[in-house]
């Protein structure tokens, strides 16, 4: 055979060659390269979210949520781009969502339950004493007026541009006076760095002209020099607190009554006197939180009156609609019943309306003066309903069985047709009657199923706090208590109370103690309650 033959015997043919390169470097591209680029597009978004995020809490000097982020990047980052951790790759995620929406809250609530973070104590030192200054401010008497322009610069961070003597010079919120140009007379019409408000628009925006009047520009880097204000946006003059701040001696003067305010380790300036400036500063107080909740007689008693509606709600919440609706599945369960189909539907449309506007409904009909309540099942009768605190108790707890025993009817339906027909006939064969089938056999294979429930719907009994707020907002209110606490409250509600989200003075460093205190309740009688279930599996 030739050289030639041989060739052509051994060559392929043409549909079995080699495409041409750029034809194979396409297929590799489709088949691997955009599956590679998807992912490089999302990890960028995440990472792009990320390092904003470690921007922000680094300028709040927020270090532990800094730290955190940091570590999650380079988390993600090794993860989807390393061969080595494919089961990461699904896991991570369900990791991440489990640090920031579980670990992290719960962390952040207990370092917040150590401090006094609340109301007159919600930033730092230097912010109390700014506000504290402020509200002493005074115009400095023979204080000049200068001419003055509003101006802006950046996401709407405004400021003040004096003339000053032919002196230009232009100050913010967090940036003193300094000297940027100069000018013959009147207002400043050209600022370097800064765009000047146009007139029209600052007379027209109501919103803006107030921000302008609060707005205080620092005449120097010594608070006690005073700042520029301005009442019409065109003029502006010193105020000068007749507070002094003293640094070094961690003091604060009141120069019109000689009254000396120190500064305290609980983050507060005090007098001798007793006396207190209202604004103070967010600090560590340790374990005074919790102890303020069990030692404060003023505190102590109304939470005491609390817990207890909280344990009675929560046990009653489970007991009387699980009985309610083991009772009516049993009913509709016997083939006897004709319709059950229909009643059964009926009996369960409660578990389809929302329950704040269930919450809401009842609330109108328990109402003592044009209740339905009153109207039609007591002749017109003036019952104080949601005035009295036992028929407010009672008118809530009516509304929780009303909302949940359907569920409890569906879970008892389920149940009882899942139990063997056998083991009721041989009962029966054996001469057991109906109550005790239902002793010895329905209820204790019931509660085998049904007792995990229980316990998830003590613990969401614990913390019902939509029906509370909705119903009648825990009232009424429990007279000399420190906050807006009520007899119908529940420990959740009480905590929205003492939050001061509602209104009022805030005390979140209680409020997230007492938040610690139902987290250990709940999670000891969860504990406790799973344990005791294990004893029914011998029914099975």
């Amino acid at each position: 055979m030739s050289v030639q033959e041989a060739g052509s015997a051994v060559a392929p043919p043409d549909d079995e060659k080699p495409r041409a390169t750029g034809e194979s470097h396409a297929r590799r591209w489709n088949g691997i390269g955009w599956g590679f680029i998807v992912k490089l597009i999302l990890v960028a978004l995440v990472n792009a979210l990320g390092i904003a995020i470690i921007i922000s809490a680094f300028r709040v000097e927020s270090w532990v949520i800094l730290g955190g982020m940091v570590i999650i990047l380079i988390a993600v980052d090794w993860v989807y781009f390393s061969k080595r951790a494919l089961p990461m790759k699904y896991l991570l995620p369900g990791l991440i969502f489990l640090f920031t929406f579980q670990i992290f809250i719960f962390g952040y609530t207990a370092y917040i339950a150590f401090t006094n973070y609340g109301t007159g104590h919600a930033g730092s030192q230097e912010q109390a004493v700014d506000a504290a200054l402020i509200q002493g401010e005074r115009r400095v008497e023979g204080s000049p007026t200068y001419p003055l322009t509003v101006v802006e610069r950046g996401l709407g961070e405004l400021g003040f541009a004096i003339n000053d003597d032919g002196v230009v010079k232009v100050g913010s919120e967090l940036e003193p006076l300094e000297v940027v140009g100069e000018m013959t007379a009147g207002a400043p019409t050209d600022v370097p760095g800064w765009t000047i408000v146009d007139r029209s628009r600052l007379l027209s925006d109501q919103e803006l002209q107030q921000t302008v009047i609060d707005l205080r520009v620092a005449v120097s880097e010594d608070p006690n020099d005073g700042s520029i204000r301005t009442r019409d946006g065109s003029s502006g003059a010193v105020y000068q607190s007749t507070l002094v701040w003293d640094e070094a001696a961690q003091t604060i003067t009141d120069t019109s009554t000689g009254t000396v305010y120190h500064a305290t380790d609980t983050g507060s300036f005090t007098a001798d006197d007793g006396s207190s400036l209202p604004t103070g500063w967010f600090v560590s107080v340790g374990f005074d939180n919790f102890v303020k909740i069990f030692t404060d007689p003023r505190l102590a008693e109304p939470l005491l009156i609390v817990a207890a509606w909280t344990f009675a709600f929560a046990i009653l919440s489970v007991l009387v609609p699980f009985g309610l609706g083991l009772l009516f599945a049993l009913v509709f369960n016997d083939p006897r019943v004709r319709g059950r189909k229909v009643l059964r539907t009926l009996f369960i449309l409660p578990y389809a309306f929302p329950v704040f506007l269930s919450a809401l409904v009842f609330r109108g009909m328990f109402n003592a003066e044009f209740g339905v309540v009153n109207e039609l099942f007591f002749f017109g009768a003036n019952i104080n309903w949601l005035g009295d605190p036992w028929l407010a108790r009672f008118a809530v707890l009516f509304v929780n069985v009303w909302l949940s025993f359907p569920y409890w009817f569906l879970v008892c339906t389920g149940a009882l047709q899942a139990i063997p027909s056998d083991a009721l006939e041989a009962a029966e064969i054996d001469g057991a009657g109906r109550f005790r089938r239902f002793r010895s056999i329905i209820l204790p294979l019931l509660l085998v199923s049904t007792a995990p429930l229980a316990i998830s719907s003590f613990a969401v009994g614990f913390n019902n706090f939509t029906v509370i707020y909705l119903f009648n907002n825990g009232g009424p209110s429990i007279p000399g208590a420190p906050y807006a606490l009520g007899y119908t409250d529940i420990l959740i509600s009480a905590i929205y109370d003492i939050s001061g989200v509602s209104g009022g003075a805030a005390d979140f460093g209680l409020a997230s103690a007492l938040a610690i205190v139902v987290f250990i309740v709940v999670g000891v009688i969860a504990a406790i309650s799973f344990r005791q279930t294990r004893r029914l599996e011998e029914f099975q």
